[in-house]
């Protein structure tokens, strides 16, 4: 069986805090930490709308989640190394709130949902911290600015605010199943969620209406937060390549672009599938789709532990090259081509990036600086580690923003035919998407939404 393949078993077990707060710790004193320190992190406030008394849409921190499993506000956490002990504190019963919202999670409550030894109320952190037995010979490890005023860490020998951060970011890039799980179920909600807006496409008059399915089903299934901002595109829309308007009119355009994951738990999906609004490809559309399509599975059929993505990005320009070449967009010799990085114009982000609690997820180690254009936007660099989440996710877009000042570039210019390319302006942007988890021998599809022509197609039509 895949890992975390039955994710409704798995998910009934509690979210792994405990592991997690170990394995921050063990990368800290790896790097020559405190083994008698102590981890001090704060969950998300609750903040009001300004000019109002509204409540602001509420996300927890994740860096608070990774060690808590607990997606209440207001609330803090402490790990003492040593003593392997994790505390939990949480609001306490205010009764004028409970008028209003209802009784909130008991202490008792909270002790038999989280992975925690023990639960305290807010009222207790302050006074927690400061008798710790092991704090006046030990180092206090936090994030800054996510210290509220009345904390303080004058109990502690020392006070480091420089390597949780980094410590929970490295150390969220490799999954437990209990996360695999997760991320699992919020493909599978997306993925219902993506057919239903297939089946809708044909009779829809602007793309808000398809937006609104996608929010709708996934809703439904109690997945009430997206990921991110959809990217509902039609047409020469989907050349953009975070188009968020997602209130154009749809009329005659062939493709609709959508880009679209809702979150679970806090984990992230991210799905994007390209597709004939009313059913049937153009001979342009199709023969750009095929292209990407091929992109896609050799890059994902090259992955496993410890494969450099950069080359697998590499590959996925290679790919391209010769599939434009073939239809006569571009002309001349391959390998020049691929070393003056003509391609960059038709596919100018990066092939992925992490998947976990957030959609870009950390420890990447990108560089945006990077001189060579290729690499520049390429969110992961390096080699991926087993248990990683990936998403994978070439595309082909024809946004003359990027493509003209090729057109007018000596050394590029040559390797582009301006004829056959006018032919496929309108095609506006495909793009291909799938989550994909690393694994010793390979990789698992965590995606099951449908992406063969003869299948979108037939769901299309279905609708």
């Amino acid at each position: 069986m895949a890992i975390a393949e039955n994710y409704e078993d798995v998910l009934k077990g509690k979210y792994p805090a405990r592991t997690h707060a170990k394995k921050v710790a063990k990368w800290i004193i790896e790097k020559g930490g405190d083994e008698k320190g102590t981890i001090y992190l704060e969950a998300q406030k609750l903040k009001l709308n300004e000019d109002n008394d509204g409540e602001a849409p509420f996300r927890q921190r994740r860096y608070f989640f990774y060690l808590s499993g607990c997606e209440l506000p207001d609330s803090y956490l402490t790990y003492e190394i040593a003593s392997d002990k994790l505390t939990l504190f949480i609001p306490p019963v205010e009764p004028d709130e409970v008028i209003w919202s209802g009784l909130p999670m008991s202490v008792e409550e909270a002790k038999a949902k989280y992975d925690i030894d023990e639960c305290k109320t807010t009222n207790d952190v302050a006074s927690h911290i400061a008798s710790s037995s092991e704090s006046a010979q030990s180092t206090i490890y936090a994030i800054p600015e996510q210290i509220s005023d009345h904390i303080t860490f004058l109990s502690y020998k020392n006070k480091d605010l420089k390597e949780l951060k980094p410590a929970i970011e490295y150390c969220r890039v490799t999954k437990s199943d209990y996360e695999i799980a997760l991320i699992r179920k919020a493909n599978v909600i997306s993925t219902n969620a993506h057919v239903n807006v297939m089946k809708a496409a044909a009779k829809a008059k602007n793309e808000c209406e398809l937006e609104a399915v996608f929010l709708k089903s996934c809703v439904e299934r109690n997945a009430k937060n997206q990921a991110y901002h959809s990217i509902v595109a039609a047409g020469e829309n989907g050349a953009t390549l975070h188009y968020v308007n997602n209130a154009a009119s749809i009329a005659d355009q062939n493709l609709l672009l959508l880009d679209a994951g809702c979150e679970v738990d806090c984990y992230a999906s991210d799905i994007t599938r390209t597709f004939p609004i009313k059913g049937s490809f153009t001979e342009e559309s199709l023969a750009i789709y095929n292209i990407v399509l091929d992109m896609q599975k050799q890059c994902i059929d090259a992955l496993k532990a410890d494969v450099v993505w950069d080359s697998i990005h590499e590959l996925a320009h290679k790919i391209a090259i010769q599939g434009l070449l073939k239809l006569g967009i571009l002309r001349g010799d391959a390998e020049e081509m691929f070393k003056a990085r003509t391609s960059v114009a038709f596919f100018p982000h990066g092939l992925g990036h992490y998947l976990g609690m957030d959609t870009h997820d950390t420890g990447g180690n990108a560089n945006y600086a990077d001189k060579d254009n290729m690499f520049r936007y390429l969110r992961v660099r390096g080699t991926l580690p087993a248990r990683s989440v990936i998403t994978v996710e070439p595309g082909i877009y024809f946004c003359r923003f990027i493509i003209e000042p090729y057109l007018k570039n000596e050394e590029q210019k040559k390797f582009i035919d301006e004829k056959v390319l006018e032919k496929y302006w309108s095609v506006g942007g495909v793009r291909i998407e799938d989550n994909i988890l690393v694994t010793e021998e390979g990789s698992e599809n965590l995606t099951p939404t449908p992406k063969e022509v003869d299948d979108i197609v037939k769901l299309v039509k279905s609708g």
